[in-house]
């Protein structure tokens, strides 16, 4: 089900854009999502509260997603009969998880409206193709070079400099499929590491890795930063406050909202977000992480093409969350208003802290300003992201004291004891 309404130009389109036809799908129709984890139960959760219905692909019949989906559909992201099937019932698809096949976006494509398109979700997969569209976009990057043998690692090297870090073209999350060179000493052993993630690789001397590197150079970074950023199919944009992120071993820990940065680094950041998402010509939320060192340079380093985790802040802390806010967007409807109610800070719960936050739910839960989200994951393994709590507050301040004392109830024993 979808009407066909005439587009108006926005304040916030491209000189460029011109009014066109949009689709709209409105509530009562079908959203297909390509991923059942929590960012697909999220927006399943949102888009029936807005009157949608929902069906969900993913290998695990019990996935997130699928506990609060109308439709389910059991089987691998990149087999493309499975999705065509998905397609079948749906007046719109979207993806919460950006490593689904491209192919089997860009086949549905032929079948179905999909959104963000597969053309936005291969920017996303290949690290290489990122870099180069943010650098063509004008966005900062910190030096990189593509590496496929070991010359052109010994040649990167010498326009990158040390240290650097050799990252897998594509795949890789929450710091998977990456090495880090602190100089020439770590050259033989990143290659080997490089060669043995792929299949067929020849020798050091004269070998090409069956898979595809990037070189970037290290960013001397003293705050990481996100913004999300929602764009609808006639060109109207709509971004979020700036989120302080805190990663340990490479996952994310802790989000603090504002950012504690300068007024001038916030409204970089979120024209920055605002110009990928116009330059992608994409349709729904994509998630903007960037670097800022010492002296207020800000760079960018990657986007994902759906809701994001550190954006979980915006369900309690702004006017339209996030998840509402791509079910407007991929739905073809005006974006809706970002503003921040409160102050927030988010704490990701991994699998270590499961056990602990269940013995202390009673205290946790009294905790002043707190909200608890828990995935509905069946099995708690170390480092899996199986809920987060977000503390709303007056202040950034004390958003962290609540956030302290749900850290105090929930940390591992090996966790450090400050939550910030």
């Amino acid at each position: 089900m979808s009407v066909d309404v005439p587009a108006t130009s926005s304040p916030s389109s491209p000189p460029s854009d011109r009014p066109r036809p949009v689709s709209i799908v409105p509530p009562g129709a079908t959203i297909g999502i390509l991923g059942g984890g929590q960012l697909g139960r999220m927006t399943a959760l949102a888009a029936r509260h807005m009157g949608y219905r929902v069906a969900t692909l993913d290998p695990v019949p019990d996935a997130p997603c699928a506990q609060v989906a109308d439709h389910r559909f059991t089987a691998h992201l990149d087999d493309a009969i499975a999705a065509r099937r998905l397609a079948a019932v749906c007046d719109v698809v979207t993806y919460e998880f950006e490593n689904v096949a491209a192919p089997v976006a860009a086949a549905l494509e032929e079948a179905a409206l999909v959104r963000p398109s597969s053309r936005v979700l291969a920017v996303s997969q290949d690290r290489v193709r990122e870099k180069e569209t943010f650098a063509a976009l004008g966005l900062p990057v910190a030096p990189f070079r593509p590496v496929t043998s070991w010359p052109e690692l010994e040649a990167s090297v010498g326009v990158v400099g040390y240290p650097c870090l050799l990252k897998t073209a594509t795949g890789g999350y929450d710091g998977k499929g990456q090495r880090w060179l602190h100089g020439p000493d770590d050259l033989s052993t990143a290659w080997e590491w490089a060669t043995s993630h792929g299949s067929g690789c020849g020798d050091r001397g004269k070998g090409e890795s069956a898979r595809r590197f990037i070189l970037e150079a290290r960013v001397p970074f003293v705050r990481e930063l996100s913004v999300i950023v929602a764009r609808n199919p006639q060109g109207e944009t709509a971004v979020y406050p700036v989120a302080e992120n805190i990663h340990r071993r490479g996952i994310l820990h802790v989000s603090i909202v504002p950012a504690r940065v300068s007024a001038g680094v916030a409204s970089r950041a979120q024209e920055f977000a605002v110009r990928l998402a116009h330059g992608l010509d994409a349709v729904g939320v994509l998630g903007l992480e960037l670097f800022l060192t010492g002296d207020e340079v800000l760079y960018v380093n990657e986007f994902a093409p759906r809701p994001h985790n550190s954006g979980h802040y915006t369900i309690e802390a702004c006017v339209t969350s996030q998840f509402q806010q791509h079910v407007r967007t991929v739905c073809g409807l005006p974006v809706g208003s970002t503003a921040l109610l409160r102050p927030a800070v988010m704490v990701n719960l991994l699998g270590q802290h499961m056990s602990r936050m269940q013995a202390s739910l009673g205290r946790l839960l009294r905790v002043e300003g707190v909200h608890l989200h828990v995935y509905g994951k069946s099995e708690a393994r170390r480092d899996r992201k199986m809920g987060h709590v977000t503390i709303i507050a007056e202040s950034v301040e004390e958003a962290l004291e609540g956030a302290q004392q749900v850290w105090d109830l929930v940390r591992a024993p090996d966790d450090p004891p400050h939550v910030a």
